[in-house]
């Protein structure tokens, strides 16, 4: 049995079946291998693995482009009840094939360690365990994506909804944030019904696997070799002891520019990332559209990087950026690398804001990371998550100096001041935010027993008066309980979230080597550690960039007085500007 002729294109795809992926595995699977040919059998492999990868990828991006069509709906299904399980299946015979040999070549390495540890997590009754929270994954989808809002006559998507939640007009304000709550509250039964199908599917794949619980089932499924749930918390307690206290200072700031006693949920959104800016200047709005939006990205990413700018002209040219809103559009945004194409796909929800701006900029950070990463093998592309969100939010950060129109971005300097300012502010306002999501996963994913979602509602307010204390919620303690909802992560990626803040302190760090030493000093060791995709451990791939992987009190204290001099220095520009 040859082995098969691989499409070297998606288009040349016409059967996702996994009758047309069989042969391929097979002859592998039947192929003699031994240490002196197994390198060009897992050449093929890896070929093979890229063509099935972005099969998979683009099923579920025609999916959440619109999640009301019912053929690719249908067709998503069928790939990951029929197709997907029997994937999982070869792969696994695949890897113990290989691991039977052990080779111990040194790029190999970190392939090998994370093959034996998939082979060993394997077990055949978590396939369909896997299916069905994959189709579940999809009806969170289904029902988040189709709520609707009326507003002045119009129907809006709820990210239509957005930029009324930042109005300079608190009542306009309430108003967009009650009409906005009141729909994720129609569908509160729904979700908890919808979480509590994976909660207990979850916690039969851990044991079936032999945990004692999920979370530690997880850390493994996800390869995470270079830090444990031990260093999680003590995140976590670094936050509360340093961030924290930045963060109601911001919040009081907030309450004293707004003359008000008390700041209300509509002031501050922490589960969007939103508050109200304390200025009496108009909101930004930065362009008009898409067109736009592409094009000031393209002057943008040429004027960070000239080959960083190509590749995203690549992606425009390839029509592999979807940007704006529409009604049926799956909530939130993502980048995903197309593995057979070697290029990447930009899928947003943009409003026309400068956080539509700020999600340009950090999903074109991981499409750079899939462009510069690329490797020989597909696995030496899988980078951990803690360092493609280092690549993304530091992108957010080197993008600054370009933001003003003269350099060919969205802003006059004043403007740009402002979009800056905003974004370290709610930098630190989001990690308090991000050990709420992250403790409250620790906890439902080790607690003994039956849990009800009134004691995860009842979790969700410990957590957050504990990190995110400053509001008034009198009256909406129900929105308040149920603000676990609102995070897809929570459903969609179990433990996918400190990820975020670990990046944070990462983008920061590359931040201020830009500052402190220069903009290309600093850019040239960020574009080094994407160059090294996934052939470095976590710690190593942090020092190539030139950040830190550290997480302590001190180190934290240290961070933060440096962002709190950039605060400083921008509010003075703003001043100025004014004057």
């Amino acid at each position: 049995m040859a082995f098969p002729t691989l499409p070297t294109s998606i288009d040349e795809i016409q059967d996702r079946s996994w009758a047309a992926f069989e042969p391929g595995f097979e002859e592998l699977l039947q192929r003699p291998i031994d240490k002196d040919n197994y390198r060009q059998w897992l050449r093929d492999w890896s070929d093979l693995q890229r063509v099935v990868s972005e099969v998979w990828t683009t099923t579920y991006i025609d999916t959440s482009l619109d999640t009301k069509d019912e053929e690719k709906e249908a067709a998503y299904k069928t790939f990951v009840t029929e197709v997907f399980p029997e994937i999982t299946r070869a792969d696994q015979a695949l890897k113990e094939k290989l691991l039977a040999i052990d080779p111990q070549d040194e790029d190999l390495h970190l392939i090998m360690r994370q093959m034996r540890n998939e082979a060993e997590l394997f077990r055949e009754e978590n396939i369909p365990l896997q299916t069905e929270l994959q189709q579940l994954d999809n009806e969170y989808d289904k029902i988040t994506g189709g709520l609707k809002v009326e507003w002045d006559g119009e129907e809006k998507n709820l990210a239509q909804i957005l930029p009324y939640l930042e109005d300079k007009d608190r009542t306009v304000r309430e108003k967009a944030w009650r009409a906005y709550m009141g729909e994720w509250q129609t569908v509160r039964e729904e979700l908890n019904t919808l979480f509590m199908k994976m909660l207990a599917l979850r916690r039969q794949m851990a044991q079936n696997a032999g945990f004692s619980n999920f979370r530690d089932y997880q850390f493994r499924a996800m390869n995470r070799f270079d830090y444990a749930p031990a260093d999680c918390e003590v995140f976590h307690q670094a936050i509360e002891k340093v961030v924290v206290p930045a963060a109601q200072g911001i919040l009081a700031d907030l309450r004293a520019f707004l003359g008000v006693e008390a700041l209300h949920p509509w002031d501050w959104i922490p589960e969007k990332g939103l508050m109200v800016e304390g200025s009496d200047q108009p909101p930004l709005k930065p362009y008009a559209s898409e067109d736009e939006l592409v094009n000031r990205g393209i002057d943008i990413f040429n004027q960070v990087d000239p080959e960083l700018g190509r590749y995203f002209v690549d992606m425009a040219e390839s029509d592999l950026l979807d940007l704006e809103t529409r009604s049926g559009k799956a909530m939130g945004g993502y980048c995903a690398p197309l593995m057979l194409r070697r290029k990447t796909f930009i899928f947003m929800n943009g409003v026309g804001n400068h956080d539509t701006v700020q999600t340009l900029l950090h999903e074109a950070g991981h499409a750079f990371h899939a462009y510069e990463a690329q490797q020989p093998l597909v696995w030496q592309e899988e980078v951990p998550m803690e360092f493609c969100e280092v690549a993304s939010m530091a992108m957010e950060l080197l993008a600054v100096p370009f933001l003003t129109r003269d350099q060919g971005g969205f802003y006059s300097e004043a403007e740009a001041a402002r979009a800056v300012l905003a974004h370290l502010q709610k930098t630190i306002l989001f990690l308090p935010y991000m050990a709420a999501v992250d403790g409250f996963q620790h906890w439902v994913y080790t607690a003994k027993g039956e849990l009800t979602t009134a004691d995860l509602d009842g979790k969700w307010m410990e957590l957050e008066q504990r990190y995110l204390s400053g509001v008034n919620w009198r009256g909406l303690e129900e929105e308040r309980m149920s603000g676990w909802h609102r995070k897809l992560h929570i459903f969609q990626n179990p433990f996918y979230y400190v990820e975020y803040g670990m990046a944070s302190i990462g983008a920061l760090q590359v931040w201020r080597n830009s500052k402190r030493r220069s903009q290309q000093e600093a850019l040239s060791a960020y574009r080094y550690g994407l160059s090294l995709g996934g052939t470095r451990t976590l710690p190593q791939l942090f020092e190539a960039a030139g950040a830190e992987f550290r997480f302590d009190p001190d180190f934290l204290s240290d961070l933060l007085a440096f962002v709190g001099e950039q605060i400083q220095d921008l509010k003075q520009t703003i001043v100025s500007s004014m004057n």
